[in-house]
């Protein structure tokens, strides 16, 4: 599903996932997907006990890829490793954002379906709002379609 102008938010869903490091920061996000009624699959980690964010990555990717989810949030102690994992994927465009204004970009101009946080640099009212642009901004297409179409590396 495209989010669009006449989509609301609680129509989508969300694959959510992070490592042990951003357990408590992806957390915090769910209890925000509840208040704004937003539907959402967490696919773990369920404790801050060791974990290997690849693990979650892909599992967040793959729920993308066949259409069991609309968007996803990715959260690890840079947000570089879970974001690099996760980009692996053809399917995916994963962002790492850290501002508001970088988040919006990520979704405007480079149509990315992967939010990824970094949960030990960044204040949990700032990740909610780059959460809350993330998911309200909509793909400006255009010009931006051309190159993001260039993005996948199929021969």
């Amino acid at each position: 599903m495209l989010i669009t102008k006449n989509t609301k938010m609680k129509e989508i869903k969300i694959a959510i996932g992070s490592d042990h490091a951003g357990y408590n920061l992806k957390e915090k996000v769910k209890k925000y997907l509840i208040e704004k009624q937003i539907v959402f699959e967490d696919f773990g980690p369920f404790s801050e006990d060791r974990t290997d964010y690849p693990d979650f990555a892909h599992a967040v990717a793959v729920a993308i890829e066949r259409k069991k989810a609309d968007l996803g949030i990715l959260i690890c102690g840079s947000g570089n490793g879970i974001n690099m994992a996760a980009n692996k994927h053809q399917e995916i465009r994963s962002a790492l954002c850290w501002r508001e204004d970088i988040a919006e970009m990520a979704r405007l101009h480079n149509d990315a379906n992967i939010i990824a946080l970094p949960a030990r640099y960044i204040e949990e009212s700032v990740a909610l709002g780059c959460v809350d642009v993330f998911l309200k901004t909509e793909f400006e297409g255009g010009r931006h379609a051309f190159r993001v179409n260039k993005i996948s590396c199929q021969e």
